[in-house]
């Protein structure tokens, strides 16, 4: 079973998520340029959002950082034991579970892993305590240079050489630690640890890059800063004390995001209460989370102007295709209006084609009055979320 979610949001004048050079991202669809914002920093705001609004508990939240050798020693001397101790048994239990090292104790590359799996971890290596210092203590950084691509991780290759019983014991015992736990984002947005492609975890969900339904333009800000004491420096001369461009856009987002309910009980370990509050808020964060690029001094806090919400038995539909021509404003309606048309339109086109046999429940909330077509409408998000939560409930125990 899968559970849709359609959003169109008409953001202000913005650079909410800029490419390289500090342009506003982009893309050809349709062939007309689009307005862009990639499917990462989207995920990345969802994910900062459980969080910060408190949609799911801590344990069942994850971080991902190349500092977890830090966050292990910091547990250690919470603990008790002494910082130097600490930093080397970090260090041990890191090359256990073959988390090669670089400079500053920073693992090769970034690790998603829950505060569960964190806590699971620092418990196990109390246990082998005198032989993580010792390992420790052996532990160097190392650089590229020292290794290839597809060089075997060190510690597998000592492992294999000394089959001391209790080190095997140790490093199985660490690995175990890594099981996903209870992390509801894990199983969201799923993992690849390349050293431990057994501790991998398939996303259940899937997010796609939002794009304008409306052709884009791009505005270029000129801007100056003046020094406050100018006086200062005589021969500075007149002017201003720092000047530039900043490239913005003003663009209607259509959102679309997707989430395998099958995939994620999985992850979960059957867990079903912990999956539906997952799903709830997946949904509400996605909804609600805007990407913090430029904001300080664009300020585009703009909701959206429609959500749609979709569960269905089989088969996945993006709607993006009801923007191949781009929508403009009309004396019929706004751009936002004749976005939510547009897609209204393009559904029942679908589901007159295709059959709409395997969808459950398709509704939604707008702030524009517009014809949904056969879109159920509800009054509000409360409302759509608890309704599509109990086609979820009643289509999972089925």
């Amino acid at each position: 079973m899968f559970v849709e979610l359609h959003v169109l949001q008409n953001f202000s004048l913005s650079n909410l998520n800029r490419d390289d050079t500090g342009a506003p991202k982009d893309c050809e669809f349709g062939g007309y340029r689009r307005a862009r914002i990639s499917s990462q920093c989207v995920k990345r705001s969802i994910r900062t959002y459980f969080g910060e609004h408190a949609l799911l508990s801590k344990e069942n939240l994850s971080i991902r950082t190349r500092h977890l050798v830090h966050v292990l020693a910091q547990m250690f001397v919470q603990a008790g034991h002494e910082e130097a101790d600490a930093l080397l048994a970090a260090k041990g239990a890191m090359a256990c579970i073959s988390l090669k090292l670089r400079e500053k104790d920073r693992s090769q590359y970034l690790i998603f892993v829950g505060n569960s799996e964190i806590h699971s971890l620092a418990k196990a290596c109390e246990k082998y305590w005198a032989d993580l210092v010792k390992m420790g203590s052996t532990v160097k950084a190392e650089t590229d240079e020292e290794s290839s691509p597809g060089e075997e991780p060190r510690t597998k290759r000592d492992a294999k050489d000394n089959v001391s019983p209790q080190l095997k014991a140790m490093i199985k015992e660490l690995t175990s630690c890594l099981d996903g736990g209870e992390s509801a984002d894990i199983a969201l947005f799923g993992r690849m640890i390349t050293n431990l492609p057994e501790k991998n975890v398939d996303a259940a969900t899937q997010v796609a890059h939002a794009i304008s339904t409306n052709r884009v333009n791009v505005e270029f800000d000129f801007y100056t800063a003046v020094d406050d004491i100018p006086d200062h420096d005589p021969d500075a001369g007149q002017g201003a004390g720092m000047m530039g461009t900043v490239q913005l856009n003003s663009s209607c987002y259509y959102r679309y995001a997707n989430v395998d309910v099958r995939q994620l009980l999985f992850n979960l370990k059957g867990n079903r209460e912990l999956a539906e509050s997952a799903i709830r808020g997946f949904l509400e964060a996605a909804i609600h989370a805007v990407p913090t690029g430029k904001q300080t001094g664009t300020a585009a806090h703009n909701p959206p102007s429609f959500v749609m919400i979709v569960v269905r038995s089989s088969g996945l539909w993006s709607l993006a295709n009801a923007f191949v021509s781009p929508v403009r404003p009309t004396q019929r309606g706004d751009l936002v209006q004749n976005s939510i048309d547009a897609l209204a339109r393009y559904w029942d086109k679908l589901c007159s084609t295709y059959g709409a046999e395997s969808v459950s429940y398709a509704g939604a909330v707008s702030l524009e009055d517009v014809s949904l077509g056969s879109i159920q409408r509800e009054e509000s998000l409360p409302s759509l979320l608890s309704e599509a939560l109990k086609h979820i409930r009643a289509t999972t125990r089925e």
